[in-house]
């Protein structure tokens, strides 16, 4: 049952994200009319450091008024790719240099509205290169051991979904290869 996009009007754009309004054909031929948001690509890195704690940022989300653990993240810039932005969203927020990096997953956190894409890498360690340049960012920087992050996603320390994400996967990951 598929869903036919005849075409979209611009509602609203700005530098990060389009606000357009499809004209849809449900299955069944009826027409509605549906919002849509175009959205840059997001990259954000997951480092983990030799004693398995993953660096993650505490701040205030001023739009849903919560303050919770997240990755450092941001759009990916025209003359850059996924993985330069992932490294530099990584030292711009958090003062460290990721370390190698690997694609871990890439998903779409509300693909009902938006085509928004998130990349994340996982950086094997990191390194401490100075004050983070965007410390407005977040109210402080903490390496968090994974082993702690099923429990901080229950009691909704971590809310993004992009981070509930990743870091359940990196999780799932070192477990398995500790098998």
């Amino acid at each position: 049952m598929k869903w036919k996009n005849h075409g979209e009007e611009d509602v609203y754009k700005n530098d990060w994200f389009k606000v357009k309004l499809a004209d849809v054909e449900l299955p069944d031929g009826r027409h509605l009319s549906h919002f849509v948001i175009r959205q840059r690509p997001v990259a954000l890195t997951a480092a983990l450091n030799e004693n398995k704690e993953v660096l993650l940022l505490w701040r205030h989300r001023f739009i849903t008024d919560t303050w919770g653990w997240e990755l450092p993240a941001g759009v990916v810039e025209d003359d850059e790719t996924i993985e330069q932005a992932a490294a530099r969203e990584m030292l711009e927020e958090t003062g460290w240099r990721a370390g190698p990096l690997q694609k871990l997953i890439t998903m779409e956190p509300a693909n009902g509205l938006s085509d928004s894409l998130h990349h994340v890498y996982w950086a094997d360690g990191a390194e401490y290169v100075g004050y983070p340049e965007d410390d407005f960012e977040s109210g402080r920087r903490e390496w968090v051991a994974l082993s702690r992050v099923h429990d901080l996603i229950s009691k909704g320390d971590v809310r993004s979904a992009n981070a509930i994400a990743a870091l359940l996967l990196l999780h799932d990951k070192l477990i398995a290869s500790q098998k």
